[in-house]
């Protein structure tokens, strides 16, 4: 049998019963603490990815530092599911949004190596530039795609949406 709560109730119990309102410790957002939250965690980390990216773009190739800005928004043609609906939507842009491409292109390029050193140098670039992409777009808070909407994100609502709770 399941009980549906509501999240102030689920935010006033933990696992040792029920809280009392001074009793902040054993929150989950840590923001009680003093701590950061989760979802703030996540974007310095993913700020922390576009930086060593666009280190990584200047240490192979300094004179294409502009590479991963024009490059940019193909790797956003992955909306196109939002054609068919929010479901596909969501499934074909994390596809495309995750970490799992860029690193296997940077393998791939690592592989290459020395027998074939150009092609090595553009599939690490065009892999630093997807890095870039997915980490410029989670620092900014958009994050995966939830399957109800374009703007709920695994970050939180995004757009006019954001800061509420629309459904």
């Amino acid at each position: 049998m399941y009980v549906k709560i509501t999240d102030a109730e689920a935010r006033m119990v933990d696992d040792d019963g029920p809280m009392s309102d001074t009793d902040l410790s054993t929150t989950t957002d840590g923001a009680a603490r003093g701590g950061l939250r989760p979802a703030t965690i996540e974007r310095i980390e993913n700020g922390l990815v576009v930086v060593l990216a666009v280190a990584g773009t200047l240490t192979i190739e300094p004179g294409l530092w502009w590479f991963p800005l024009a490059v940019f928004l193909a790797f956003d043609l992955s909306m196109v599911g939002y054609l068919r609906s929010p479901a596909a939507g969501a499934a074909t842009y994390n596809a495309v949004h995750t970490y799992v491409w860029p690193l296997v292109l940077a393998v791939a390029g690592l592989v290459a190596g020395t027998g074939a050193p150009t092609l090595s140098r553009w599939l690490t670039l065009v892999s630093l530039a997807w890095a870039f992409h997915v980490g410029l777009d989670r620092a900014l808070g958009y994050g995966l795609k939830l399957a109800d909407a374009f703007t709920h994100t695994h970050l939180g609502w995004i757009g006019k949406d954001a800061g509420t709770n629309p459904r």
